[in-house]
């Protein structure tokens, strides 16, 4: 089972089945996750030994990293609530 915390394909794997995932369901919180898995790939694909813990430890704090930025890149510019003070009806 540790064979596959090493294998670069399954973490690219992972990474795609993310970045689908987050065309279904938008809101840009699969894509930190699919970047810190993409990442992971290139990190595992290097000739390091890492342990199965370490390796989820980066993975978690990758995809933190990411989902981070991609929140101050895409957020809304104006994160104010709109007050409507006159009802249109009236």
């Amino acid at each position: 089972m540790t064979e596959l915390w090493t294998a670069w394909w399954i973490w690219l794997a992972a990474a795609l089945g993310l970045a689908i995932l987050e065309t279904l369901i938008p809101g840009y919180v699969f894509l930190g996750i699919a970047l810190g898995a993409a990442l992971m790939a290139l990190i595992v694909a290097l000739p390091i030994s890492i342990g199965p813990s370490g390796i989820l430890a980066i993975f978690a704090v990758l995809s933190l990293v990411a989902w981070l930025i991609l929140r101050r890149v895409f957020r809304a510019r104006n994160d104010q609530s709109r007050i409507i003070h006159d009802d249109i009806n009236q």
